[in-house]
């Protein structure tokens, strides 16, 4: 019969290279290491660790064999989370990642809907990279993402996504800018004024201002980077440069802005959910349903810019 120890001990010495190693990393001993790996590889007649001079690596056996190990030590890792969850809050907990504007506009009317449920929330906000390190690393059940269409976030098949809105992206102005007349701006009417963007190239608003500005015949002039949405509006305004911001990261009504669309083709990013598949609890799906409540009272709230 398998044994959990038999798994730890298989992921143990793929992940460390040796015996030894993942005998320091499980505080067995060397000999307990050896003993389960001797049971598991009993278990299904085949040899599914080569050892060497320089450490021990998986067979080919072995590394099929791997993923269904350590998707079986997640899931059992994920029900005692949620176990001893429920029995030290008296409730279940669900660990929710957000992004600064999600968290803002979109998880707190879905958050107050489970905690009406009984539900403990644990949130984590941040920005795209660490949310997707967190996922990857099982320490969030889900999390609100946004991307660029056609991306793929870089996340395994052990994840679903789940879209919730498209947030469009808006040009932002200085009041007194002479394209601040304009319903609609041509992005080639901004071509000799410089860029507020963010601070890593990765962020999707600023690839689709790049691939739009390309689209027009010129690079955009990055001339300050910032991820603080407040901070861009108010160099915006004392005519530092212009910016291109999602809708939801915009706030109240400024008098010292133009806020315009652009003129040629939509551009927004997309927000969902990204969610482990192998998460059962009810809250995560519960979570899921008021989240596309509120996106769709947002979009059906949306005033024409």
């Amino acid at each position: 019969m398998l044994d959990l120890r038999h798994l730890q001990v298989l992921r143990a010495i793929a992940r460390h290279g040796s015996l030894a190693a993942a005998a320091r990393a499980l505080h067995y001993s060397q000999p307990t290491v050896t003993h389960h790996l001797a049971s598991l590889e009993s278990h299904f007649d085949a040899q599914l660790v080569r050892r060497g001079p320089r450490g021990a690596e998986l067979t080919e056996i072995g590394e099929v064999l791997l993923p269904h190990a350590e998707a079986v030590l997640q899931r059992v890792e994920l029900g005692e989370q949620e176990v001893r969850g429920m029995v030290e809050r008296g409730a279940a907990t669900l660990r929710v990642g957000t992004f600064p504007t999600a968290g803002a506009l979109l998880l707190p009317p879905a958050v107050r809907t489970l905690h009406d449920q009984g539900v403990h929330v644990s949130l984590i906000e941040g920005e795209l990279p660490t949310l997707l390190d967190a996922l990857r690393a099982r320490e969030l059940q889900l999390s609100l993402v946004f991307s660029q269409p056609g991306d793929r976030l870089d996340l395994q098949e052990d994840f679903a996504l789940f879209p919730l809105l498209d947030d469009p992206l808006l040009l932002v102005l200085p009041a007194g800018h002479p394209c601040a007349a304009m319903d609609r701006v041509p992005l080639a009417a901004l071509k000799d004024d410089g860029w507020i963007v963010g601070t890593t190239d990765w962020d999707p608003c600023d690839r689709l201002l790049s691939w739009a500005c390309e689209r027009e015949g010129f690079e955009p002039v990055h001339v300050l980077r910032t991820d603080d949405y407040g901070v861009i509006q108010g160099f915006v305004a004392a005519g530092t440069g212009v910016a291109l911001l999602p809708r939801l990261a915009l706030g109240p009504h400024r008098d010292d802005l133009a806020v315009r669309q652009v003129d040629g083709p939509p551009l927004a990013r997309q927000i969902g959910v990204a969610m482990l598949r192998t998460t059962t609890a009810a809250s995560a799906r519960l979570l899921l349903d008021a989240l596309r409540t509120q996106a769709a009272r947002l979009c059906a709230g949306r005033d024409e810019v």
